[in-house]
């Protein structure tokens, strides 16, 4: 069995193809910008020659592109996006037209003429088609599992943060295990627009996973050799824009915490860390902060 592996971050996206039928030691790696980099690198490139853009595609993760396109847009020039194209930068439209974008149709994008042209979206299949037949390698994968992280898109008036860990309290109280950020591509809420956008760029040609980028390297690190032979683990994952934290009882989630990773210093980390795994970590305290929010689930008390 082939597996395609591929986790789309803030800085890179990460593709790891496995043949099962190797050892893991000689799978192909790749470590490539992330797609909301190279969005950035080619609006800052349009911002340079003074030219209006047009972003059409699929949604995808924001950040610096989101930056890119503000500073495009300060710069005076006009910038156009179709719907899913504006949902990079925030599930409310409104907010998007509020900065100046106007939003066009797939048919107006393409027959854009004066500017540049930018396609969004996480996932560019026959772009990574063509980076591995340089290889010869045929890339055709009987699975596909893609990892990003998708807030969710609020309900009118809810903040995105809050809404997120709203969401998550409920999905751990009916799994309470890694598994409940899993999902087959038929099972994606309909407020994760980021994967269902995913969903759509595969055309459900191939059985995909999706499952959020914290958790997944979370689930990894569990997996290894060292840290399985603990029951009781607190797994860490610190990204370039989030830190995800987990206290597990083998499988089991005992709590989490979301934050920004530039939010944190050491000494913070290591008292929130404290907290998680004593129970005292309140999702108040993360969140009044600036960071995501916090879910305890069972309260573990330890002597210092």
């Amino acid at each position: 069995m082939h597996l395609l592996c591929i986790d789309v971050g803030s800085g890179t996206q990460d593709i790891l193809l496995l043949d099962t039928t190797r050892t893991v030691e000689n799978a192909i790696q790749m470590v490539l910008p992330a797609p909301t980099v190279l969005v950035a690198n080619q609006i800052r490139e349009a911002t340079f020659r003074r030219e209006p853009i047009v972003l059409s595609g699929e949604t995808m993760g924001g950040g610096p592109c989101t930056t890119a396109l503000r500073e495009h847009l300060v710069a005076g020039l006009p910038v156009y996006a179709t719907e899913n194209a504006a949902r990079t930068f925030s599930d409310d439209l409104g907010r998007v037209v509020s900065w100046g974008v106007g939003l066009v149709s797939p048919d107006e994008a393409e027959a854009f003429k004066n500017g540049t042209k930018i396609t969004t979206g996480d996932l560019d299949f026959s772009s990574l088609e063509r980076a591995f037949a340089i290889w010869g390698v045929t890339l055709s994968p009987d699975v596909i599992g893609v990892a990003v992280l998708d807030h969710g898109a609020a309900p009118p008036g809810e903040s995105e943060r809050r809404f997120r860990f709203r969401y998550l309290a409920d999905q751990f109280e009916k799994i309470d295990t890694l598994g409940a950020m899993v999902y087959l591509a038929p099972e994606v809420p309909q407020h994760f627009t980021r994967m269902q956008a995913v969903v759509r760029s595969l055309e459900g040609e191939r059985p995909l996973i999706l499952m959020d980028t914290g958790a997944a390297a979370v689930l990894g690190a569990s997996l290894d050799g060292e840290g399985s032979r603990h029951h009781e683990r607190l797994a860490i994952n610190l990204g370039n824009s989030h830190t995800l934290a987990f206290h597990l009882d083998g499988i089991k989630v005992l709590g989490l915490f979301e934050h920004h990773t530039t939010g944190l210093s050491l000494e913070r980390l290591e008292t929130l860390l404290g907290n998680l795994v004593s129970g005292k970590l309140t999702n108040q305290e993360v969140w009044e902060e600036g960071g995501h929010g916090a879910l305890v689930f069972k309260q573990r008390f330890y002597p210092h």
